[in-house]
């Protein structure tokens, strides 16, 4: 379904408004993913050792998650009508493909978790340990299992393979399931997001539990919290490094301005080094090579070519590069591009034509002009080729920030549990504190991780075939400004809400003793 006209503003509150419900539903799944295989560990320990303690604790924290689950479940419903709402020429172009792993995701995975998350919270001495056990087990499954679809369906917005696009309906379909479930992109994307969940969430309970050390309560729950937490926080953010320098490389292969875009490289170059630390001058022009870019930056040599290749010596093209081209490394410029963008978008309305008035003729020749050209086929909704560039501090600086505190909470959870296996962590109150205050940097770290995955493809809502701009509906501006502004409200009230009701369950839990 093609538009002829753009409603740019429509557009932009249409994605301000789908932002705004992402950022917040981002806030409460990662808890509820990690905090899952927590509960999980929690109760096998209690159901091998038989000690009353375990049982405690892992009463404690399943309550918190508990009230985390609710509020992710309302705030995911409305994402998900979004797409009907507001994207419905989206979902009209790529349904057939998109909506398979959110409709799996619903009957098996949502079902599972919903269906045993009622024995697990609420089966306490009413079904065996075995049984209560095997639920809290498959509720952590559940949970994650869920995200596998849902982050299917965006890896596959990221790097659209399996399908193919009939020109007579002017829709993608599906060919091939198992290329969209075993993408490399959707691996390494389900892989890297899980484990930054499960980082946040030990965070989260190392926080918890060093407060209650602060505040000498519930040391029993606590010390055990915390060996728990560190041990699984440390071996996921091991993992969460590994997959993510996996996703770089994977960005560099099928999204070469969002890679360049993190790492803020205007002009490719062979040997690239890896900013690890900057600051931009300005925003530098990708056209003009004498602008600075930088205010100060510390560099390490080679390493972003090794990172995106494994080579150091490889080119690596910078946002000049992608918009000019370069025929010495055979990159296409956008500017051709948009050119070829432009002949497929005619060449399916020539076909549609001929097709209606019966000339098969001049609807193969069409076609064959389409197919020629149908890789570069949202390029074509473009004139200005600088527009396909996304904000570029914007990603590089949630990139740095999201790396930066990636690595700070490998050295909390070791020290952590260094501190803990040697039973001197009440006595290191720094540690605590920083334990405490570690959890809000762990909520920037899964937000700036979202926004780096979503700003960094923009325009993209398809990589390479549908930009935003032609995926909006086409509905009513005011009504979509009005319900920015109302589910702003909503989700800052369920926030707040939530935040509250926690912070009443940590303060009201009595101390159990057994230190």
């Amino acid at each position: 379904m093609l538009m002829e006209h753009f409603n740019l503003a429509l557009v932009d509150w249409s994605r301000a408004q789908f932002a705004l419900t992402a950022l917040y539903h981002w806030l409460f799944v990662p808890l509820t993913l990690g905090t899952s295989f927590i509960l999980a560990i929690m109760e096998t320990i209690y159901v091998k050792t038989g000690k009353d303690i375990w049982k405690r604790i892992t009463k404690f924290w399943m309550t918190l998650f508990a009230i985390n689950f609710a509020i992710g479940v309302a705030t995911g419903i409305i994402l998900e009508f979004e797409f009907g709402t507001n994207w419905s020429n989206y979902s009209w172009f790529v349904g057939d493909i998109f909506g398979a792993p959110l409709a799996i995701e619903g009957i098996m995975a949502f079902f599972m978790e919903s269906t045993f998350f009622a024995v697990m919270f609420f089966g306490w001495n009413k079904v065996s340990k075995g049984f209560h056990l095997t639920s809290t087990w498959l509720v952590a499954i559940g949970s994650n299992l869920s995200a596998l679809w849902i982050l299917v369906a965006n890896a596959w917005m990221q790097n659209p393979v399996g399908m193919h696009f009939n020109p007579e309906t002017a829709r993608n379909e599906m060919v091939n399931f198992w290329a969209i479930l075993f993408s490399s992109t959707a691996v390494n994307k389900f892989l890297h997001t899980i484990s930054s969940a499960y980082v946040m969430s030990a965070i989260f309970v190392l926080g918890v539990s060093a407060w209650y050390l602060l505040k000498k309560r519930n040391q029993a729950l606590a010390k055990r919290s915390m060996i728990v937490a560190s041990t699984f926080g440390l071996i996921m953010s091991v993992f969460m490094v590994i997959t993510g320098d996996e996703s770089a490389r994977e960005v560099y292969k099928v999204q070469p301005m969002k890679f360049a875009s993190m790492e803020g490289l205007y002009y490719g170059q062979s040997n690239a080094p890896l900013v690890a630390i900057g600051v931009f001058d300005r925003t530098p022009s990708p056209d003009n090579p004498k602008t600075k870019e930088w205010a100060a930056k510390i560099e390490i040599p080679n390493l972003l070519s090794y990172m995106a290749t494994m080579n150091p010596h490889t080119f690596i093209p910078g946002i000049h590069d992608l918009v000019h081209g370069n025929d010495a490394h055979g990159i296409i410029s956008y500017y051709d591009r948009i050119k070829m963008g432009k002949l497929a978008i005619a060449a399916l309305k020539e076909f549609q034509l001929a097709k209606k008035a019966a000339n098969d003729s001049a609807a193969s020749t069409a076609l064959k002009t389409f197919e020629t050209n149908y890789k570069y086929f949202g390029y074509g909704y473009y004139n200005d080729p600088h527009k396909l560039i996304p904000d570029v501090p914007l990603v590089f600086y949630s990139f740095h920030t999201m790396v930066g505190l990636g690595m700070l909470f490998v050295l909390i959870f070791l020290l952590t549990l260094i501190y803990g296996v040697r039973g001197k962590l009440p006595k290191k109150r720094w540690m605590l504190y920083i334990a405490l205050w570690a959890i809000p940097f762990a909520y920037l770290a899964q937000e700036t991780g979202w926004m780096v995955a979503e700003f960094g493809r923009q325009p993209w809502v398809v990589q390479d075939y549908m930009p935003t701009l032609s995926a909006v509906s086409n509905i009513n501006q005011t009504s979509v400004m009005i319900t920015f502004f109302l589910f702003g409200v909503v989700f800052t009230v369920l926030l707040i809400a939530e935040i509250k009701i926690m912070l009443k369950q940590i303060k009201q839990l009595k101390d159990g003793g057994q230190k």
